[in-house]
């Protein structure tokens, strides 16, 4: 079996400079997919630019988590969300907090008003995917909102980041943060699989975005082989990965406390050598348009 690759760009339109990055590396040919912050003060922009070039397979990154201390953001839901609002009015900053707090109706009505407001604003997602896994449940054992994001996700026909395989690679990995214990997720999981399975909606076999907790942290160069050996050992299969490009710019600064890992993912995947090096490998690269018609066997 081949390998395919996704590699997706979270945070589209969370602010300007991961705006600019975007463009260039969907562009370039450095990302195969991207996904748009509803709730973010540059979606409209980002969603202008998938209207303008629907050659692209961009989706909507759920959001239901704003993690910034100086920069914020809350539901776009016309119903207001009180259980989605921390007590400065918005989304909590951590996915165990909000999972504590959010009640399911205000959940689903937050998340099809983010899918709306991007079509409106002339968005034909590819897929949906979650910021910070907050909807799938795993920081506190509430598998409901991922049913239910699952049968959203249905209805609308696209795609969901849910693997369909673990890895033990994938429970150790510090970005991933799953909370919850091995046995509980092969088990619920297995069975949720199977449900979305049923309703059509398409998933890759893993999810295995970098970890940046490590040596892979101190330098670029250590950065950038890391994500070598990483993609080196793929299994075969449909993989996402996921990463966050960004321009250096004193707004990411004032953003991000991580804002230098952002500038390096630009950075690598802006860099020819290394599509030459996924080629290279053996590695195909796909998008989430692509994914949906594997599994559909169009």
């Amino acid at each position: 079996m081949d390998r395919y690759l996704i590699i997706n760009a979270d945070d589209f339109g969370m602010c300007r400079a991961a705006n600019f990055a975007v463009f260039d590396l969907l562009k370039s040919g450095g990302i195969t997919s991207s996904t748009i912050m509803a709730p973010c003060g540059w979606a409209p922009e980002a969603a202008r630019f998938a209207k303008e070039n629907p050659q692209f397979a961009i989706g909507v990154h759920l959001t239901t988590t704003s993690e910034w201390s100086n920069y914020r953001w809350g539901p776009v839901s016309e119903t207001g969300c009180p259980s989605l609002r921390d007590e400065d009015g918005y989304m909590f900053h951590e996915s165990d907090e909000f999972e504590q707090h959010a009640d399911l109706a205000e959940t689903e009505a937050e998340i099809r008003a983010q899918i709306e407001k991007l079509k409106k604003l002339g968005l034909n997602p590819s897929h949906l995917d979650n910021h910070m896994g907050s909807l799938y449940g795993i920081a506190t054992g509430r598998f409901e909102l991922l049913q239910k994001t699952i049968e959203i996700a249905g209805e609308y026909g696209l795609p969901f980041r849910l693997p369909m395989s673990f890895t033990d690679e994938q429970f150790s990995n510090k970005m991933l943060d799953i909370q919850v214990g091995k046995e509980a997720i092969e088990g619920l999981f297995a069975q949720i699989i199977g449900y979305a399975q049923s309703l059509g909606v398409a998933m890759p076999d893993y999810l295995m975005p970098g970890d940046w907790e490590g040596p892979q942290a101190d330098s670029y160069e250590n950065f950038r082989e890391y994500i070598f050996e990483k993609y080196r050992n793929f299994p075969e299969g449909v993989i996402e990965t996921y990463i966050h490009p960004s321009y250096e710019t004193d707004e990411l600064k004032g953003t991000s406390g991580c804002w230098e890992r952002r500038v390096w993912e630009y950075k690598l995947f802006s860099d020819p050598k290394t599509q030459q090096f996924i080629k290279d490998i053996g590695i195909k690269l796909i998008n989430y348009r692509d994914l949906a018609a594997m599994r559909s066997g169009k």
